[in-house]
């Protein structure tokens, strides 16, 4: 009688099943840590966002102002009542950049100041508010997007977000009397 012989099964042992589990595991940890990363937006691209959204409401439904006047002595206590901050309002009308007035909106979520500027055609939406942390100069930092540039920076504990249909040279421009104004 002849006996064949049955192909054995051999099983990997328990500890190389183990260390198996433990690369699948930690690759699969890996992974999920690196699509959140990817796909996680910065505070500052969520407050981008958030600016560009506030730029258009206002120049879609044409509002502009809530107190519509160019006087900073009106705009800037106007503010300064309804907000818990008070924000530094400033007319640039010598350097081109006349103040059409101010209004209040959220972002970052909080109330914050929007201070209205023109430039021959083009407006010029000004978003004003405190810094979270200790107080530090940010400089200038600049991008375009959704056909708007975009200036923000920090300086004496506020933040500032300059937005416009205008080129950047003159939105750099316009930041930078504001700046020196204040």
């Amino acid at each position: 009688m002849s006996s064949t012989a049955e192909p054995r099964r051999q099983f990997l042992p328990r500890r190389q099943w183990f260390q198996f589990g433990a690369a699948v595991a930690a690759t699969a940890v890996l992974s999920w840590t690196a699509a959140v990363q990817y796909y996680a937006s910065s505070d500052e691209e969520l407050i981008a966002e958030q600016v560009i959204a506030g730029h258009a409401r206002s120049v879609l439904t044409s509002h502009v102002a809530d107190v519509a006047t160019s006087d900073q002595h009106t705009v800037k206590p106007w503010l300064s009542g309804k907000l818990d901050f008070s924000p530094p309002v400033t007319d640039l009308t010598g350097a081109g950049f006349p103040l059409l007035g101010g209004r209040l909106d959220y972002l970052d979520n909080r109330p914050v100041a929007a201070l209205a500027y023109q430039h021959r055609q083009h407006l010029i939406n000004l978003f004003v508010w405190p810094e979270r942390k200790a107080a530090r100069s940010v400089p200038m930092q600049s991008f375009a997007k959704q056909g708007y540039n975009v200036l923000h920076w920090s300086d004496g504990g506020m933040v500032f977000w300059a937005i416009s249909d205008l080129n950047a040279g003159e939105l750099k421009d316009f930041a930078q009397a504001y700046a020196s104004a204040k």
